[in-house]
């Protein structure tokens, strides 16, 4: 029997030294060279239980450093072995198993059709009834790798019967597995409507918002994606999230220790605050206006992204919605974001969202015209090292507020440095608000206002020379005439030509 202990102990280290070297990445092509995938193969079916595990967690190991190595896994016909086996074998196996099977399934969706070809989804939701947390775990994580890549995929989850069960696995006392059941949730429902009413419809909901104030910030940082995926895609949706009564305990979130607890509650905020105004209003009424406010003054780049995105979804609404961002004190943090933020895309979200509030109304339009917004706005759209997109959105949110605005300080500035295209919004507002205000008249002309007025070549028949004449009109002709460009020169001219009495 000698031989045979010798080979089953040969086979034992074989197997541990390739899950350890495979942990280090410098190892993994010296393992591929030697063709360690054909060698682990048969080790999959040993009639040693520990040997199968080791053979399993080496594979797993290696499919997940490279797609390439997750390929070689389909090619040598490993996915039908495991798959067998994760219905007969002990509970170490089947985590190492689902292990392998979700370290192939990461990398693609190519792979993870793979997967789901060999039969694994009806194996892994078998697992998820099991009573070791552990299995379910694996098989969770399985599931939800599978599920993330696309509807199809994720389709073919719930088909196999998996939502359910991953709603018993969220109510389970074991944190980790409360936290990748929610992840596998959040991956499913964020493909479609349809997907994301099955997750409903199973009762994830009420479970899942009761965890949005756990001490767990991992665990809250899943419930807070997951409720975001299920409420972006309907008002419906959003609704059923809203009335697991997630406000205002979600507004706690905004300032948890852990970053991304908070980017996840502002993005799942923002996906509600989009749907309609009804939603927006129950925002506001909880005081999240003011909480979303603290958070975006608060967090710099990318986290205040979906902050700022809130505020202009809860101000394109209505004019009593957008006074109560500014109310809230909401311009100041975001004209931050637009003077400050160095990324482009963080900056067109502040432009976009200024414009939202400052399109209503005079007493909105002011309210930004004296925090200087219009001024930066036309800097940022002039600047040659703005995007295209940041100069869409700021040409946008500049229009906006322009047309409502009536606040002379803020528009006289804009007639030195706006191109034509903004130009003509400029003197169009300055137009409407000097007939009714004679201070502001004079004001206009003590400023240089007028004299950059005169200063401005409209083209014939324009809508430019249309407002320009208009604010002409307010003025007696000498003055207009002595603010002329040429004025000057005709004046040196008859100095030039006057005759000096002899």
């Amino acid at each position: 029997l000698q031989p045979f202990e010798e080979y089953q102990k040969a086979r034992v280290t074989f197997v541990q030294t390739v899950a350890e070297l495979a942990t280090r990445p410098q190892n993994i092509d010296a393992l591929q060279s030697a063709g360690v995938m054909a060698l682990l193969r048969p080790l999959l079916l040993d009639n040693v239980p520990s040997i199968q595990q080791s053979a399993a967690i080496a594979l797993g190991r290696l499919a997940n450093y490279s797609d390439d190595l997750a390929e070689q896994v389909v090619l040598h016909d490993i996915l039908p072995q495991l798959v067998l086996s994760l219905a007969e074998q002990n509970r170490f196996y089947k985590k190492a198993a689902a292990f392998v099977l979700r370290a192939v399934s990461k990398h693609s969706p190519e792979l993870a059709q793979k997967v789901v070809e060999s039969g694994a989804l009806e194996a892994l939701v078998t697992c998820l009834e099991e009573f070791d947390p552990g299995v379910k775990e694996s098989a969770s994580w399985a599931l939800g790798y599978i599920a993330r890549h696309n509807a199809q995929l994720a389709n073919e989850v719930v088909e196999a019967g998996a939502v359910p069960l991953l709603v018993l696995c969220v109510q389970e006392p074991e944190l980790s597995l409360r936290r990748i059941s929610a992840s596998a949730l959040s991956d499913i429902s964020r493909h479609s409507a349809d997907l994301a009413q099955k997750v409903v419809d199973a009762g994830a909901v009420p479970h899942l918002s009761q965890f949005i104030n756990n001490p767990d910030p991992q665990l809250k940082k899943q419930v807070c994606a997951c409720l975001s995926q299920i409420a972006k895609h309907t008002v419906e949706l959003a609704e059923a999230v809203v009335e697991a009564e997630i406000f205002p305990r979600i507004l706690n979130c905004l300032k948890d220790v852990d970053m991304m607890v908070r980017k996840n509650a502002a993005t799942c905020i923002r996906e509600i605050a989009k749907q309609n105004p009804a939603l927006a209003k129950l925002i506001v009424n909880a005081g999240g206006a003011a909480a979303i406010v603290d958070y975006i003054s608060e967090v710099k780049g990318n986290p205040r992204l979906p902050g700022i995105m809130t505020l202009g979804y809860i101000s394109a609404f209505d004019e009593s919605l957008a006074m109560g961002v500014i109310v809230s004190k909401g311009v100041p943090p975001l004209k931050d974001a637009l003077e400050e933020e160095p990324e482009d895309h963080i900056k067109a979200a502040a432009a976009w969202a200024l414009g939202q509030i400052g399109r209503h109304s005079t007493d909105h339009s002011r309210a930004l015209a004296e925090q200087n917004i219009p001024k930066l706005l036309l800097a940022a759209y002039i600047d040659d090292q703005s995007s295209e997109d940041l100069k869409t959105k700021t040409k946008r949110a500049l229009k906006s507020i322009l047309q409502m605005c009536v606040y002379m300080p803020a528009l006289e500035p804009l007639l030195e440095a706006s191109p034509s295209n903004i130009l003509k919004y400029v003197v169009q507002q300055i137009s409407k608000t000097l007939p009714n205000d004679l201070t502001a008249r004079k004001t206009f002309v003590q400023n240089g206002g007028l004299q950059k007025v005169q200063e401005i070549r409209a083209p014939p028949g324009s809508k430019l020379k249309e407002y320009k004449e208009a604010i002409n009109s307010l003025y007696p002709p000498e003055v207009i005439q002595y603010y002329t460009p040429e004025y000057a020169q005709t004046i040196m001219k008859k100095v030039e030509e006057f005759a000096q009495p002899a």
